[in-house]
């Protein structure tokens, strides 16, 4: 999905980001999709997803796991991150073995994603790549605040939102975790990831 394609920050801030989609066709495996999809989010937990969630309901920092399982719907879009490679490979083993006939979407660095679908004896059907940020950049927010934004890839987590919250962390008034989960629950669907977030603030709070 393109909308998790353009996370900014530095390459090492990355590797341990890795965005997980579950998703299903209408009309062609959507008959049972919400008892398949409860099949794929124990999965994911079981691996150990950070954060996941369902766009119509939102994340499960915000809404308990359990409410978003029982209210899916054929509609439904399963999203989510992980934050280690061994954790997409165990995801991926997984899902091939349970077999459920959905579409399983992985977003990260390709030196990253592509080992780790060899290791799950998996060949990717489709690559998409982002092609970087064209246009003004001078208008865009700073590195570090984008690197935050862009983890919600319908961005909205506004830029003003995280420097306040970095000025929060770096004035001792809040944990960089407590303030990353507050802002990871404006992403409804999931893709926020919070672990990330709260390094990229811990670190702002040092360089400032």
């Amino acid at each position: 999905m393109t909308h998790s394609l353009h996370r900014f920050g530095s390459i090492e801030s990355q590797r341990n980001d890795f965005v997980w989609f579950i998703y299903q066709s209408k009309g062609i495996n959507d008959a049972d999709f919400e008892e398949k999809a409860r099949r794929a989010i124990a999965i994911a937990e079981k691996c150990g997803s950070e954060n996941w969630g369902d766009i119509k309901i939102g994340c499960k920092l915000k809404c308990p796991a359990n409410e978003i399982a029982t209210n899916l719907s054929r509609q439904s879009r399963i999203r989510g991150v992980f934050t280690k490679r061994e954790q997409v490979v165990e995801f991926l083993k997984e899902m091939k073995e349970a077999d459920l006939g959905l579409s399983v979407i992985i977003s990260g660095l390709l030196d990253e994603v592509l080992p780790s679908c060899e290791e799950a004896a998996l060949t990717p059907h489709t690559i998409n790549y982002s092609l970087g940020v064209w246009g003004k950049k001078d208008l865009l927010p700073e590195e570090d605040v984008l690197a935050i934004t862009s983890m919600c890839g319908h961005h909205m987590i506004a830029a003003n939102l995280v420097r306040k919250k970095m000025e929060e962390v770096k004035k001792g008034r809040k944990s960089a975790e407590k303030a990353a989960e507050e802002l990871a629950v404006l992403c409804p669907c999931g893709i926020f990831n919070q672990v990330r977030a709260a390094r990229i603030l811990q670190e702002a709070a040092v360089k400032a």
